[in-house]
């Protein structure tokens, strides 16, 4: 078949390259294929024939019974579980699986995939759309390969040319401008029972505040300002995590402040990076596990294996219901797969492997990203003896209302413990989401945890 040929060829391309082999645009012509056969992001347009459809634009219509108030009921409630995947045919299907995903499936005799038909929801706003298609041409690597020249917004590299290009497609992936979340994470104990610590946090692009100056010093080099606070337990409560997130982390290292409430005090935070530990994750996550990867990446060499179709959690619209409670979610072991969706999609395959003279827990990571949110689907992590030892996984869905891919929550499976952590969920929570908030530049200041 001529796309399957096609997608071969474009992998085997892509694997030759190094991290560090090209760090410069790609050239207009290459960038005209941008709404022709590659979709405005970058991903291929076109289906595989087969279960892969072709790319339509997204989804960017609300269903009829949606309420306006970002608890995003299911727009697909008449599609019906295919078939699932399970201890007694997951050899038949293990190429379309990461080795993470069949080691859960191995672990647990009630862990499967359900499978559904294949939706490319994905879409962001138009005006993200056409600034992508600019930085092809623009927006290239730093010779170190750590940040990025000419970059303001949108997705700096839709036809990536090496690895690196494509975990800040990641990283930086549009994710509405001035966001407001309040958001559950658990870290059940073996025999499933947890304790919810309830956070507020805030994610703001520079652009966004109500005061940018787009000539101030003061935004240089800055991704996204990030404040975390946990409004639950009692003995958390109050406890702020402020973060300057800087697009270049090895030149300006990330800025971070923590405030705690019972000492009334603010430091600084360097230990909010790479393997650090995560807020309140009970050593069940590091700092860089966060968003599935976030932060400098440094301490890697990364690769391109190549592109490849997968099950992966996709248009996960049940697993974010209001008509569930946690309780109906968590599991001893993993989280409650019937509310589940997996999709087959073509991911981006790309490994980062820790650099000599380097320190991390993971010694390897293997990261599958959606070709058409940018965003990471899931990650095999690797121990220094090169044995597999944690599996993240995204439930992605579409925020129709507002055109952003984002997800229902993020899992991360510790598979010798037997314990996991469940980020983002909002189940239960009153008001979930709140796009588009209007913040000033002294909001997310040291001074201002202070008050």
């Amino acid at each position: 078949m001529k796309t399957r040929k096609n997608l071969i060829s474009t992998a085997i391309l892509m694997a030759s390259l190094c991290s560090g082999s090209a760090l410069a645009a790609v050239s207009e012509e290459e960038a005209a294929r941008l709404g022709d056969d590659l979709t405005p992001m970058g991903a291929e347009k076109a289906g595989n024939g087969d279960e892969i459809p072709a790319w339509d634009g997204g989804l960017t219509t609300a269903p009829d019974n949606y309420e306006g108030d970002h608890r995003y009921v299911d727009p697909f409630p008449q599609d019906e579980e295919k078939f699932r995947i399970d201890q007694s045919n997951v050899d038949e299907y293990e190429d379309k699986l990461t080795p993470g995903q069949v080691r859960m499936i191995k672990s647990y005799d009630d862990y499967f995939i359900p499978v559904y038909k294949t939706r490319r929801t994905a879409a962001v706003p138009e005006s993200i759309m056409d600034q992508t298609q600019e930085n092809a041409t623009t927006v290239e690597l730093v010779e170190s390969g750590n940040g990025l020249k000419n970059y303001d917004k949108a997705t700096p590299f839709p036809i990536p040319q090496n690895a690196l290009e494509i975990i800040f497609n990641h990283t930086t992936r549009y994710r509405g401008g001035a966001l407001k979340r309040n958001v559950v994470q658990v870290t059940p104990q073996t025999d499933g029972a947890f304790t919810e610590v309830q956070f507020e946090e805030e994610i703001v692009r520079p652009w966004e505040l109500s005061d940018y100056d787009a000539g101030a010093d003061e935004h240089d080099n800055i991704l996204f300002y990030f404040k975390q606070t946990i409004k639950a337990p009692s003995r958390l409560s109050g406890n702020t995590l402020l973060v300057h997130e800087t697009i270049n982390q090895v030149e300006e290292p990330r800025r971070a402040w923590l405030y705690n409430s019972g000492q009334r005090r603010v430091r600084r935070a360097p230990q909010v990076a790479y393997d650090g530990p995560g807020t309140a994750a009970d050593g069940q996550r590091t700092s860089d596990n966060l968003d599935l990867y976030n932060g400098a990446p440094d301490k890697y060499d990364w690769e391109i294996v190549g592109k490849k179709e997968k099950y992966i959690p996709y248009n996960s619209y049940e697993m974010a219901s209001e008509d569930l409670s946690y309780d109906d979610i968590i599991k001893a072991g993993h989280v409650n797969q019937e509310h589940a969706r997996y999709e087959l999609h073509r991911v981006w395959h790309i490994r980062a492997t820790l650099k000599d003279g380097e320190r991390h827990i993971y010694e390897t990571r293997d990261f599958y990203i959606d070709e058409d949110s940018w965003q990471i689907a899931v990650v095999d992590h690797y121990d220094g003896r090169g044995e597999l030892w944690r599996v993240a996984e995204s439930h992605m869905l579409q925020a129709y209302d507002v055109d952003i891919p984002f997800y229902a929550f993020e899992t991360l499976y510790d598979t010798r413990s037997g314990r996991y952590l469940v980020m983002g969920m909002t189940n239960e929570e009153s008001k979930p989401y709140t796009f588009g908030i209007n913040r000033r530049s002294r909001e997310f200041t040291p001074s201002a945890l202070r008050r």
